[in-house]
C-alpha cells in the first residue's frame, strides 16, 4: 500500500471514529436543581389535598341528597298508605251507613204494615162485635115502635129506653154511626134497595123507606140500610 492510501484510510478511520454511534438510549435531560423541584412538590401535594376534599365533600353532599330523596319518599309512601286507609275507612262508613239508612226504612215499613195489620185486625173484631149487637138494637127499636103514648110514661119503658139510649151512646164512642137513608139519593156502597116504588113526591131515584136500619164503623159499612127507593 502506497503511503497516499495509508494517510486516506487513516483519515477515514478518524472520520468513523468521531460520528456518534447511533443507540437506543434516550438523550440526556438537564439535570434538576433542587430549587426547581420543591414548586413542584408542592404543587403536587396542593392539587392532591384539593382531589382528597373535593373528594370527600362530593359523597357528603350526595348522601344528603340521596338522604332527602329518601324521607321525601317515606313521606310520600306514608301519605299514599294513609290515603289508602281512608278512602278504605270511607267505603267501610258509607256501606255502614247505607245498611242503617235499609234497616231503618224496612223497620218504618215494617211498623207500618204491623199497625195496618193491627189496626185491621181489630177493626175486624169490633165488626164482629158490632154486627152480634146491632139485632140487639133492632129489637129495641121495635119494641119501642108498639108502645103507645100512654104507656111511654110507664117505668118499665122508661127504663128500656134509658138501656137503649146507654147503648147508642156506646156505639157512638167505639165509632158506630147509623146510615142516613130516608130521603137521600140511592148510594149502592150504602144501601140495599129491596123494593121500588113510583112516587111523585120524592125525586128519582130516592130513598123512600127504611126497612132496617144501616150502620158504619169508621167509615166501613158493618151493615147496608134495607130500603125501598122511588122512580
Amino acid at each position: 500500500m502506497s503511503e497516499e492510501e495509508k494517510k486516506t484510510a487513516a483519515e477515514g478511520a478518524e472520520i468513523e471514529i468521531e460520528t456518534p454511534e447511533e443507540t437506543n438510549e434516550a438523550p440526556a435531560q438537564d439535570p434538576v436543581t433542587e430549587e426547581t423541584a420543591e414548586p413542584k412538590e408542592e404543587a403536587a401535594a396542593e392539587e392532591t389535598a384539593a382531589e382528597e376534599t373535593e373528594a370527600e365533600t362530593e359523597p357528603d353532599e350526595a348522601g344528603e341528597e340521596a338522604g332527602e330523596n329518601k324521607k321525601e319518599f317515606d313521606l310520600f309512601g306514608r301519605k299514599k298508605k294513609f290515603e289508602k286507609e281512608l278512602a278504605k275507612k270511607d267505603a267501610e262508613i258509607a256501606s255502614v251507613n247505607d245498611q242503617y239508612k235499609r234497616l231503618l226504612a224496612e223497620f218504618d215499613n215494617y211498623r207500618k204494615r204491623t199497625e195496618k195489620e193491627k189496626s185491621g185486625m181489630y177493626a175486624m173484631g169490633a165488626k164482629d162485635v158490632i154486627e152480634k149487637i146491632l139485632p140487639v138494637i133492632d129489637n129495641f127499636e121495635r119494641g119501642f115502635s108498639l108502645v103507645t103514648e100512654e104507656d111511654k110514661e110507664d117505668a118499665f119503658v122508661t127504663g128500656m129506653e134509658k138501656i137503649y139510649k146507654q147503648f147508642g151512646t156506646v156505639l157512638t164512642d167505639l165509632g158506630v154511626t147509623p146510615i142516613e137513608a130516608v130521603g137521600k139519593p140511592f148510594d149502592p156502597n150504602l144501601h140495599n134497595a129491596v123494593m121500588h116504588v113510583e112516587d111523585e113526591n120524592l125525586g128519582e131515584n130516592t130513598v123512600a123507606e127504611e126497612f132496617q136500619k144501616g150502620y158504619l164503623y169508621k167509615d166501613q159499612v158493618v151493615r147496608y140500610s134495607m130500603v125501598k127507593v122511588a122512580n
